[in-house]
């Protein structure tokens, strides 16, 4: 296949070449549903022989199935180029320091037209040529740590963006955004919580759900508001910066050890569980919505502890959950097990000889609620005292994946279970929470006619 029809095969190809078209030729295509007018795409390696692809001059791209084809208009062609240029970013003296730290993600991705996928492509230097309001916030340095999606970060990526975080720190920057996939960035988010502590700088996580060729891509303004977020907050925690409301309206800074991903594809995905965000965020202004943080100091003093044990499990019970779970999980020397249980933190007692023998083989287990919202109480039903009995510590309010991540950390610092123990029900960045607030936990069910009246007045 040449690359004049690149991907093309079947009765798609067949349409092109009758009416001489080739990818990137720009075409208006006649229907039995209409007419389309775009940029003829290459296909997938491994896509459908049936349809063509055209970037529509929306900015969306849309697949014609070829046997609807009655005819192709040719006005030329427009080779699309997706390769942003890497620019230097301008200086000025009188602006802060910020240090962009690049992990990979779709805020620093391109779409692969030989595959159909998005790749980790640009460089943090490339961001900026795509984002030139940045240098209106700061002086932006960048530095590309790893090129990976979030859902190949792990315990090498935390420890290296940690101590990356300490060395910049000690060089005299103002803040940090780490630009990151949103799959796991409430996993990082946390352990970046634990690992680095009383941080005298924002240590901002920002990436986007949607990728930098799409019109709709939260990229720009995720950047804009973090970058703003790292020169200018006085709010020097671990914060993951993504839109508030599913409108480029304002961004919301959330805390590390609170925040989960909650929608596949919204922009507005992240939440804060169980409390209220730490504050607003727009190109204008950041607006506190709380003053429980910790604040930015001038000094360069930072705590980085970077010990974690990888052998460390989440369990999600599920209804007729066997016991060769946890027998599994022993037999293979895992050191710590979170369990996300039903209700106020419950599983079946099938479990429990498991549990024990977990137990007695010192490992810690913890357990969390799989509701996401509120506490484990594991003193309210017989169930509950019997796992405690058998070793199973109730983990608070703790999110299960914050949960996970903590253990690690702890286990990490000693093999001890009651120092473990100390380590995981201390409050250290906010993962567990003394009560959580009446307006901590909203979720309105769509439909009902008081719901539809409230949307009614706020949509847009």
């Amino acid at each position: 296949m040449t690359d004049e029809f690149r991907g093309y095969r079947g009765e798609a190809l067949a349409a092109l070449e009758r009416y001489d078209a080739r990818v990137w030729s720009d075409v208006e295509v006649k229907t039995e549903k209409g007419s389309f007018t775009g940029i003829v795409l290459p296909r997938s390696e491994t896509a459908d022989p049936h349809h063509i692809v055209l970037k529509l001059r929306s900015g969306y791209n849309v697949g014609i199935a070829a046997g609807t084809v009655q005819a192709i208009t040719i006005h030329g062609r427009r080779e699309a180029h997706y390769k942003i240029p890497e620019k230097e970013f301008p200086y000025d003296p009188k602006k802060p320091r910020v240090k962009l730290l690049g992990t990979g993600g779709t805020i620093a991705s391109r779409l692969d037209y030989r595959t159909g996928a998005v790749i980790p492509a640009f460089s943090p230097g490339e961001l900026y040529g795509s984002v030139p309001e940045l240098a209106d916030i700061c002086n932006l340095e960048t530095e590309k740590l790893y090129g990976v999606f979030s859902e190949n970060m792990g315990p090498e990526q935390w420890i290296g963006t940690a101590q990356a975080i300490g060395r910049e720190i000690e060089r005299g920057v103002q803040g940090i955004v780490i630009g990151h996939g949103t799959d796991t960035m409430h996993h990082t988010a946390g352990i970046l919580s634990f690992m680095v502590q009383q941080s005298p700088v924002p240590i901002v996580m920002v990436g986007s759900q949607r990728s930098s060729d799409r019109p709709s891509s939260d990229a720009a303004l995720n950047l804009m508001h973090s970058v703003k977020t790292a020169a200018e907050s006085d709010i020097a925690e671990v914060m993951v910066c993504m839109f508030g409301p599913t409108s480029d309206e304002y961004g919301l800074l959330h805390r590390g050890t609170r925040v989960r991903k909650m929608h596949s594809s919204y922009r507005s995905t992240f939440r804060t569980i169980g409390d209220v965000p730490l504050a607003m965020v727009s190109r204008e202004k950041i607006t506190p919505l709380r003053d429980d943080y910790k604040r930015r100091r001038t000094d360069r003093n930072v705590v980085v502890n970077t010990a974690f044990e990888e052998k460390v499990s989440i369990v999600y019970y599920y209804p007729n959950m066997k016991p060769d779970i946890i027998d599994a999980l022993i037999d293979h020397e895992y050191r710590g097990i979170i369990i996300a249980g039903t209700g106020l933190g419950h599983v079946n007692k099938p479990l429990y000889p498991s549990l024990k023998r977990a137990h007695e083989k010192n490992i810690a287990v913890y357990m969390t609620v799989q509701t996401l919202w509120g506490y484990v109480q594991m003193y309210v039903y017989d169930t509950g005292r019997d796992m405690m009995e058998l070793g199973v510590v109730p983990g608070a309010n703790m999110l299960p994946e914050v949960a996970y991540v903590k253990l690690g950390w702890a286990l990490g610092q000693t093999r001890d279970l009651s120092k473990v123990r100390e380590i995981m029900m201390t409050p250290i960045a906010g993962e567990i929470t003394e009560r959580e607030p009446s307006n901590g936990y909203l979720i309105f069910q769509g439909g009902v006619p008081e719901v539809e009246e409230f949307i009614s007045k706020v949509r847009r």
